[in-house]
Formats: structure tokens, C-alpha cells, sequence
């Protein structure tokens, strides 16, 4: 009778171990869903977690909310079984492999963040532009350090663009506005192709206007531009900021490519609620570089000239002052030209750290009479 009574101690002690683990499987509820789904669908965009999942994590997928509960708890539970089958006919082997696959997903997200595209052009001292030089013919600095590694560089002469055309609207160029008008549609039909770039137009006065969204269809380009009419006061760093935060840098890239503003002004603010750095700081933060094009009369602008030389110098553009009306055209033409005569590059920085902190970068050319120009710096992702 002692044997018996101890037997069945043991037998009820044995049941009720199953139970205790299902219970605590069952509170664990945030791990269970995305371990099963990456035995499920095993997608590169889905990581794994780092501990094989336990055999009653189907259950908590069950108690996530999900479509059709009742549907998905047979299939989630036959998975979980076979998960614990194919563990208990090779001890070790699951454990391996999944340990070793949430590192390599880590690496790559970690390659991806690391890495620092820039492009830039590189003229002679008659602003020709040189585009048949070497790696080896520039020295590169990420806050003055040289970069753990150069992974890529190219003489790019056709990158995909997206531009962004400022038009200052507001009264102080109503005198020359159709000009500066037609000069900018004739810039859009010789630079945006279709199928491969994408521009878009914003018109400002005390509030920029989006006239024509991003598109590569030239003649909805030419149209946004001649909606446009002057009146009103000017909001020159609010239109550029809008343009950087709300439209450059959510427009998705597919690999390299150059993002620029072409920002037609007389360079007179006095309507803005941003200051004009904050402008240019949302201008690195998207990684567009700034030309601008003075429509001051000569020698009637020094100032406003002076404010737009300073927005394209910080974001790696270049600043145009004609001396005539006329020569507007010409600053067109000129920057089209940059555009297509480029140099990018891709790096990976060394002491990086994703803190958020603003990164300076400087380009130097080894050989004498060569003028760089490039973004200054970029702000590394925060975690």
C-alpha cells in the first residue's frame, strides 16, 4: 500500500509539471508572436529572436489579437509541435541556427546605418568641372577623421534627381516674375527625364504653396509654375524648411541619388516663423543641397544676396547672382550642368556612434587648383 500511495504521488506530480509550464508559457505573451511568425514566414524584414521559442508559444499567439482566432490556433499549434519535434531529433542544432541568424540581421541593420552617401563636384580655378578623377585624388574626413572604409566610388554623371523649384511669389518680384517663370520651366524640360527623376514646385509668399507635387511629367511642372502669382509678404526660411521636412526627406530613395532645391529669391525674409539656420539645419537633416538664383536687380540686393549665398554654402550648393534679368537662363543652365557632373561616394565613419549629434564631413582634392564642393556634415540616426 506504501508503494502504491507513493506511486501515485509521483504520477500527479508528473501531470501537473505540464500544466505549471503551460500556464507560464501563457504569460508570456509579447515574445510569443514574433517567434512564431519567423518559423512561419522566415523574411530577411522580420528578425528572429535570440532564444529558440518555446514548445507552447502557439498558444500565445492565440491570445494576440488576430483576425480569426479560432482559424489560426490549429495551424499556430501544429507549427509549435513540429518546432518541438524537429528539437527533440536534433538537440543543439535549433538552438545553433538561431542564434546565429539574429546576428547576422543585426550586422546588416547595423552596415546600414554606418554607411554615409555623399556626392559632390570638384572644379578647377575657371569653374570647370573635373569628372574623370580617382578615389585616391581626394582625402575624406567624418568629424575630422579619415573613415574606417571606403565602400564605394563613382564618377556619377547621371544620378536620379529629386528637386525641389522655390519660386519666391511675394511682391517684391512682381516686376520680374513672368520671366523668372518661363526661365524656370525651360531648366525643368532639359533636366527632368521622365521615368528616372522627379521634381516638384512650391510657390511662396507668407506661406508656400505646393503648386505641383512630385512627378516626372514636365508639362504638369510647367503648369504648377504658371499657377503661380505674386502678392503678399515673403516666408523665404519657412518655404524651405516645409520643402526639406515635408517633402524631400519623406520621399523615399532607391539607392543613390541627388536631392537639391533650386530656390529663386531676392533673399528678403520677413515673414517667417523659423530662422534662417533652422532652415538650413532641416536642409542637412534631408540631405539636399541648396542653389539659389538672386533676382535682385544689380546692386540692389547686397544683403538678400548675402543671405542666400550663406544657405547654399552650408548645404553644399552654389549661390548665382546675375547681373541682368536676362542671365537667369544662364544660373539655370549652370546648375543643370552640377547636377550631371558628380562624384559619390560611400563610407563607413569611423568612431560612429547613433547619438544624434551633428557630423561634419570635409572633401580635400590632392592635387593644387581643384575646388570641392559638398554637403558639411549630416546628423547621425539616433537609437
Amino acid at each position: 500500500m506504501k508503494a502504491r500511495s507513493i506511486a501515485c504521488l509521483l504520477i500527479g506530480l508528473a501531470l501537473s509539471v505540464p500544466a505549471a509550464a503551460a500556464q507560464n508559457a501563457g504569460q508570456e505573451l509579447p515574445s510569443a508572436p514574433s517567434a512564431v511568425q519567423q518559423n512561419t514566414q522566415p523574411k530577411p524584414a522580420a528578425p528572429p529572436q535570440a532564444m529558440p521559442p518555446p514548445p507552447q508559444s502557439s498558444g500565445g499567439q492565440t491570445a494576440v489579437a488576430k483576425p480569426a482566432q479560432s482559424e489560426a490556433t490549429p495551424a499556430a499549434s501544429a507549427q509549435a509541435e513540429q518546432t518541438q519535434n524537429a528539437a527533440a531529433k536534433s538537440p543543439g542544432s535549433s538552438a545553433s541556427e538561431e542564434a546565429s541568424s539574429p546576428d547576422e540581421s543585426v550586422l546588416t541593420l547595423r552596415r546600414t546605418v554606418n554607411e554615409v552617401h555623399l556626392v559632390f563636384t570638384v572644379t578647377d580655378k575657371h569653374g570647370h568641372y573635373i569628372k574623370d578623377l580617382k578615389k585616391n585624388d581626394f582625402k575624406f574626413l567624418d568629424d575630422s577623421k579619415p573613415p574606417e572604409e571606403i565602400r564605394s566610388f563613382r564618377s556619377e554623371t547621371d544620378l536620379p534627381l529629386q528637386v525641389g523649384l522655390l519660386i519666391d511669389a511675394s511682391n517684391s518680384v512682381r516686376d520680374r516674375f513672368k520671366f523668372e517663370q518661363e526661365a524656370a520651366i525651360e531648366f525643368l524640360n532639359q533636366t527632368i527625364r521622365r521615368k528616372y527623376d522627379q521634381a516638384f514646385v512650391i510657390g511662396f509668399d507668407v506661406t508656400p504653396e505646393v503648386t505641383q507635387d512630385f512627378t516626372d511629367d514636365t508639362e504638369k511642372l510647367s503648369i504648377g509654375i504658371r499657377m503661380l502669382r505674386p502678392g503678399g509678404g515673403t516666408a523665404l526660411y519657412d518655404a524651405v524648411y516645409y520643402a526639406c521636412r515635408d517633402k524631400l526627406l519623406k520621399q523615399p530613395q532607391a539607392g543613390p541619388m541627388r536631392r537639391a532645391i533650386i530656390l529663386l529669391s531676392d533673399g528678403d525674409d520677413n515673414q517667417s516663423h523659423v530662422t534662417r539656420e533652422e532652415a538650413i539645419e532641416m536642409a542637412q537633416r534631408a540631405e539636399v543641397s541648396i542653389y539659389t538664383i538672386s533676382t535682385n536687380l544689380t546692386g540692389s540686393g547686397a544683403h538678400g544676396d548675402k543671405i542666400l549665398e550663406r544657405i547654399a554654402e552650408a548645404t553644399g550648393g552654389r549661390s548665382y547672382v546675375p547681373f541682368q534679368i536676362t542671365e537667369v537662363a544662364n544660373s539655370f543652365a549652370a546648375i543643370q550642368e552640377e547636377l550631371r557632373s558628380q562624384y559619390a561616394v560611400a563610407y563607413k565613419p569611423a568612431a560612429f556612434r547613433p547619438d544624434g549629434h551633428y557630423r561634419t564631413i570635409e572633401v580635400q582634392a590632392n592635387l593644387k587648383g581643384l575646388r570641392v564642393r559638398s554637403r558639411k556634415g549630416y546628423y547621425a540616426p539616433s537609437q
